[in-house]
């Protein structure tokens, strides 16, 4: 009798450790556009609270993440998609990729920042806006007037001053191409964009390399992603940041589940998370203005009327117009995009 025991704890041993071992063989493919400094405190976070489920990261820029998703599309490889431009998830639901859920806590959320439906399929984690840097001792050599909308950025006393990011693979640059053809209209909007190119010095292939370049010196304004123009001020750059009085563009990162998944219920689980309270605190980390309701996020020099100032923006005609816009943009100006590495 003590053998037959024996050899049931043996086999219930095993079998919770079996059980551990496919528990911790749980891995979520995760594609995202968050910076990388952003992956580590996250991942750790949820995967301390979900033991046995781990978060494989997929991380690129939001262009190259959203022809990744879009090349994939008869064979989804993403589990979840977290951290990627709202217009490029709109879509991936147009071309059928995601799958409807409610995460818990959504009603926490901003009303903006979560999906209208009843059966919703993504909700917003937080929203990065184009601001204009201007480098002051470069500026003054210039003999331009004050910077404080977008039409002062055409003088020619700038002219191969300005730097900006290449819509078709940086998610802010394509948020301001957007922008300025929906808040002045097509044919103003790229007529606005024939005479800013001429000032244009190179189109960068990242959001935030604009304002690095500004904060150096070596352009004397930039246009590109509003935190890091406010961290290189913070950390001693002598830059003006400027949210235009005509009105800024703006996006946001969003969080959708992709459907056919087979690890779906583990899936929800990460979903869930993304709209917490402590996932919100680490996007305030990073971004000034998030989803939740009771996070507060504002950093030291953030212009305080930036979320006044965001324009109303269609995500929906975002996405839609994408392909021709980049197309058109490419044809018009690629001329002057960095190198690709």
């Amino acid at each position: 009798m003590s053998v037959s025991l024996k050899s049931v704890a043996s086999l219930t041993a095993a079998l919770l450790l079996t059980t551990g071992a496919a528990l911790a063989q749980t891995k979520l493919n995760v594609y995202t556009a968050l910076e990388n400094d952003q992956l580590a405190p996250l991942k750790a976070a949820f995967e301390a609270a979900n033991k046995g489920i781990e978060i494989t990261w997929v991380r690129d820029s939001t262009g190259i993440v959203t022809a990744r998703v879009l090349a994939e599309k008869a064979n989804p490889q993403a589990d979840v998609i977290w951290g990627v431009a709202l217009s490029s998830i709109l879509m991936f639901d147009k071309e059928g990729i995601l799958e409807a859920y409610a995460p818990k806590g959504i009603e926490d959320l901003k009303p903006s920042f979560r999906d209208e439906a009843s059966a919703p399929k993504w909700t917003g984690m937080d929203a990065f806006l184009s601001f204009i840097a201007v480098n002051q001792p470069e500026f003054a050599k210039t003999g331009a007037a004050p910077v404080k909308g977008w039409n002062d950025l055409l003088q020619p006393q700038l002219k191969g001053k300005l730097v900006m990011p290449n819509p078709a693979s940086s998610g802010t640059g394509y948020l301001q191409v957007a922008g300025w053809l929906q808040s002045m209209g097509e044919d103003n909007g790229w007529a606005f964009m024939d005479k800013l190119h001429d000032n244009i010095g190179v189109y960068t292939h990242s959001g935030s390399a604009p304002h690095v370049q500004a904060a150096k010196g070596e352009r004397t304004a930039s246009v590109g992603i509003d935190m890091r123009a406010v961290k290189e001020k913070n950390n001693g750059a002598p830059l003006d940041v400027i949210v235009p009085a005509d009105g800024v563009a703006w996006d946001m990162e969003a969080t959708a589940l992709v459907k056919g998944r087979p690890n779906a219920e583990a899936a929800k689980k990460l979903i869930d998370f993304t709209v917490s309270k402590e996932a919100h605190e680490q996007y305030a980390k990073f971004y000034a203005v998030v989803g939740r309701k009771d996070v507060n996020a504002a950093p030291k020099n953030y212009p305080t009327d930036a979320e006044a100032k965001m324009l109303k923006v269609d995500f929906g005609k975002m996405a839609a117009d994408r392909d021709r816009v980049l197309a058109e943009w490419t044809r018009r100006y690629d001329g002057k995009s960095a190198p690709k590495n």
